[in-house]
């Protein structure tokens, strides 16, 4: 299979990008399907640390620790690395755009979700709750993605 490179973009990749890359990590290991699997930030806020304590929290409560993940602002040369690059946000995508990308998908197209955005756990009222809906979401996206990638029908 030719496909076998994901990367997953968030804006600062301390949050949702880092969830994604560790679902997707912990569902590659388990299902052996020997795909690529990082993430990185459209914005260099955040490069080099490590994602928010909430993430870090959400994901060990299900079983996988992002802890060791480290944030890294997108490059040029992705776009020739990666074969998919699946952004959090329209916000995001138009920014991979920009940038020359061309082979962008949005997280939320996958898993029949509603919204297509997945959206910033910082614009809920209680992060904590909103991390743990993120999650979710995430979670089934990511799920129907690494499908898809697998019997090539992506």
């Amino acid at each position: 299979m030719s496909k076998r490179k994901i990367l997953f973009v968030c804006l600062g990749n301390i949050c949702r990008s880092p969830l994604a890359e560790g679902i997707a990590k912990d569902i590659n290991e388990k299902e052996d399907l020997g795909l690529t699997i990082v993430s990185s930030g459209t914005s260099s806020w955040h490069e080099g640390e490590i994602p928010c304590e909430d993430s870090i929290k959400v994901a060990k409560l299900n079983g996988i620790n992002i802890s060791k993940l480290r944030a890294r602002q997108v490059k040029i040369s992705d776009k020739e690395m990666f074969d998919y690059i699946i952004a959090m946000d329209a916000s995001n995508k138009k920014n991979l755009e920009k940038l020359g990308f061309t082979n962008v998908y949005l997280l939320g197209e996958f898993a029949n979700y509603g919204s297509r955005d997945v959206p910033d756990p910082y614009f809920f009222d209680k992060f904590d709750d909103g991390i743990k809906k993120v999650y979710m979401m995430i979670d089934q996206c990511v799920t129907d993605l690494l499908k898809k990638v697998d019997n090539g029908s992506l």
